[in-house]
Order: structure tokens, then C-alpha cells, then sequence
């Protein structure tokens, strides 16, 4: 990392970034603006309850002047989480994305219902991996050293918590980041009916000195 970008805590004033940098890479590390009539469903599922519910966890890439360009963020222990999303986070935002009475019918649709069953996250084969994470950057941030920095951050804050292990679900079109996490030390864990193109992915949260 050779400019003045840091890697520094999350605080409340970055949201409106966090939510930005989601909607403009959450389309396979891609812009979703094009794909979604209402990106905004995108942040509201994958990046704004982490920031929500547990903020000691959520760290951005500072610019150097205060703009966040990047972030990972997530949580130590997603059953838990679950049961924060329903009980904190789904009030808050519910209403803004009634859930479809039928099958979905475009992308808008097939996102909603990931909001509203965040049960979906608890997985029997995923016990061994108790964390899970989110990490995106603009573009212009991507391969140069941040994204592991980011990774570095965040599994040396679920160490010292006592966290052993830690997963992610990804696009398997996405397959830049594919190659990253496998660089990092990521293996794939076969968990059945994951439910469309994804992967899960998981690493111990030990070993830093080798990302």
C-alpha cells in the first residue's frame, strides 16, 4: 500500500458510502445499477445491518480523506445474527420491501426474499465456521494490496475474540474474487442446496502472517 488510503474503523458518517460501494459491486463485483430498478435492496441485505448490529466488526478503506472506498464487514457469530436481523434490523426496513405474493419475476424480486428469512444464513454445515463476512471495493481500489489489508483486519478482530473459523457465500461468476480468496487461504465447503450460482468458502481466522 503505497498512498496515504487506511484501513480504519467503521463510523456512522461512512453509511451512505457503504451503501454506494454495495449497489457498485454487488452485481458479480460488478455495478448493479443496471440490473436492479431499486438497487438500494442490495446495501439494505448485504452491508447496512452488519454496519447496524455490529460496528466493532465493520472496518473501511479511508481514501486518505475521509471518503470510505471500501469495506469489509460481518459478524462473530451468525446465528446470532440471525436472530438480531429479525428481531433489530427487519422492522426498520420491511416496509420498504414488501415480500412478493408469488415467484419472483425480476431481480428486485429474487433479492427481497433473502431480506425477510435471515434464517437462511444458519446452516448446519456452516457450525464449524461461526463468523461470515462481506468485503467489496470500487474498482479503483481493487488489486493493490487493500482487499488482503481488509481481510488481515477483520479475521485479527474475530481472533481476538476467540472465533475460530469464519465463511462466505460468493458468485461463482465472480471469478476475479474467487482467486482472491483462494489466494487468502480460502477452501470451498461443500454445503448442498445453497440455492443459485454461489460457493461457500471458509478459512480459520489464524495464520495472518501468511496473507
Amino acid at each position: 500500500m503505497t498512498s496515504s488510503a487506511v484501513i480504519r474503523p467503521y463510523r456512522p458518517e461512512d453509511r451512505a458510502a457503504l451503501d454506494d460501494i454495495c449497489v457498485r459491486t454487488a452485481h458479480n463485483g460488478l455495478d448493479s445499477r443496471p440490473v436492479y430498478t431499486d438497487p438500494s435492496i442490495l446495501p439494505v441485505i448485504f452491508a447496512a445491518p452488519y454496519a447496524e448490529l455490529e460496528p466493532e466488526l465493520a472496518f473501511v478503506l479511508d481514501d486518505g480523506r475521509g471518503e470510505a472506498v471500501g469495506y469489509i464487514l460481518g459478524t462473530a457469530d451468525t446465528p446470532r445474527f440471525a436472530e438480531d436481523f429479525r428481531a433489530k434490523w427487519l422492522p426498520l426496513v420491511a416496509g420498504r420491501y414488501p415480500e412478493p405474493s408469488g415467484p419472483p419475476s425480476t431481480p428486485d424480486e429474487a433479492m427481497i426474499p433473502l431480506l425477510h428469512h435471515p434464517e437462511r444464513m444458519v446452516v448446519p454445515e456452516l457450525a464449524a465456521y461461526p463468523a461470515h463476512l462481506h468485503i467489496d471495493l470500487l474498482p479503483a481500489w481493487q488489486g493493490r494490496g487493500y482487499g488482503r489489508e481488509l481481510m488481515r483486519t477483520f479475521l485479527g478482530a474475530l481472533g481476538e475474540r476467540g472465533v475460530p473459523a469464519v465463511h462466505l457465500v460468493m458468485a461463482t461468476a465472480n471469478i476475479p474474487a474467487r482467486a482472491f480468496y483462494d489466494r487468502l487461504g480460502f477452501h470451498e465447503i461443500d454445503v448442498p442446496d445453497l440455492g443459485g450460482p454461489v460457493a461457500c468458502l471458509g478459512r480459520t481466522t489464524g495464520e495472518l502472517d501468511r496473507l
